[in-house]
């Protein structure tokens, strides 16, 4: 792997993290869609419609290379996709309840260590199968960035724990609930990522085998590894409209319909670049790529928290924690980046 390679696997997962902390940011802005309506138009679009239609740009023969795929690498693929689809659902309802910058901050602290150390213990497929054991020298170093991160997580928690007990003061909403939720999300949000990690060098040598280019097999990817989370999510945003009877404001309201595939094409992204970014970066992608790109979602989260003024009625404590954990975090990624040197 060239220095260029692994510049642009950098910028590609730092990118992925910035619009994973901002894809959700349209829901503010949305006059008429409740939670269902902007799911089922996000899953819809963004989770099959947008891989599926990229794929077959991208790569010719998508229909012949399907029988050269192992039916145990699409069912295990679309079975952690479909974990992950339980955390989306999941994530939206957090969402409301204790805003973004709380919920990715718990989230994130649950995920970080299991997606970075998982791929070192258990390898990944591809290139990804000969990354180094979590006890080589570059294993410690990043695992070293790991725990500064959580230190950081940690700092960022608190402080949005400081803004929640506001929150609570002005508006009675519960934190406990919420809190819970986040957990859980943490531990079913890796799954989509996981997807790739364990099943992304069969499908992309069966896409090569039949013509595709590298940019394309890998976006290729997610189109065979995310029906199983696309589904999950359309069915409960189609079984909530159902209970509610308004499905007529997904046509009804032009305006929220574009804010949702604004969502959509934001969410592709953050998945399209994290995963041509984690193989531009080698063995070491899964795990480098997937911290680095955790923490620059938890960073951009908390600048939209700002823009969002949820940080407008928090005290100057909490705000410095915040500040604190987001320089500890660039510390953190910078040490992680390192550990691609050893």
């Amino acid at each position: 792997m060239n220095e260029t390679s692994f510049i642009m696997g950098i910028v590609l997962v730092v990118l992925a993290g910035i619009f994973g902390g901002c894809w959700a940011a349209p829901i503010k802005l949305m006059r008429y869609y409740t939670f269902e309506h902007w799911l089922f138009v996000m899953a819809l679009v963004g989770q099959l419609i947008l891989p599926w239609l990229m794929t077959f740009i991208l790569c010719s023969d998508v229909v012949v290379s399907i029988s050269d795929i192992p039916p145990v690498v699409l069912v295990k693929a679309n079975l952690f996709s479909m974990a992950w689809g339980i955390a989306n659902i999941l994530y939206g309802i957090c969402l409301a309840r204790i805003g973004f910058s709380l919920t990715i901050g718990i989230m994130t602290g649950i995920g970080l260590p299991m997606g970075v150390i998982v791929p070192m213990v258990l390898k990944g497929s591809g290139k990804f199968a000969d990354a180094p054991s979590l006890l080589s020298s570059a294993g410690m170093i990043i695992l070293f960035g790991v725990t500064i991160m959580l230190f950081a997580v940690v700092l960022s928690a608190i402080a949005g724990y400081g803004r929640e007990k506001s929150l609570i003061q002005q508006t009675g909403r519960r934190f406990t609930l919420g809190l819970v939720m986040a957990v859980v999300i943490g531990i079913l949000q890796i799954g989509l990522t996981f997807a790739f990690v364990y099943s992304q060098g069969a499908i992309i040598e069966a896409l090569a085998r039949h013509g595709a280019g590298t940019a394309g097999a890998s976006l290729g990817v997610w189109a065979f590894a995310m029906p199983g989370g696309a589904v999950t999510n359309i069915g409960f945003a189609a079984y909530l409209m159902s209970k509610k009877k308004n499905w007529r404001v997904l046509t009804a309201n032009p305006r929220d319909l574009w804010f949702g595939l604004v969502i959509s094409l934001g969410f592709f992204l953050v998945f399209a670049l994290m995963g041509t970014g984690m193989r531009l970066l080698g063995p070491l992608g899964a795990s480098v790529g997937f911290g680095i790109m955790q923490a620059f979602q938890i960073i951009s989260s908390q600048v939209l928290g700002i823009v969002l003024g949820e940080w407008r009625e928090t005290s100057g404590k909490s705000k410095k924690l915040m500040l604190a954990a987001v320089c500890t975090m660039l510390v953190a990624v910078v040490i992680m980046a390192l550990g691609k040197a050893f």
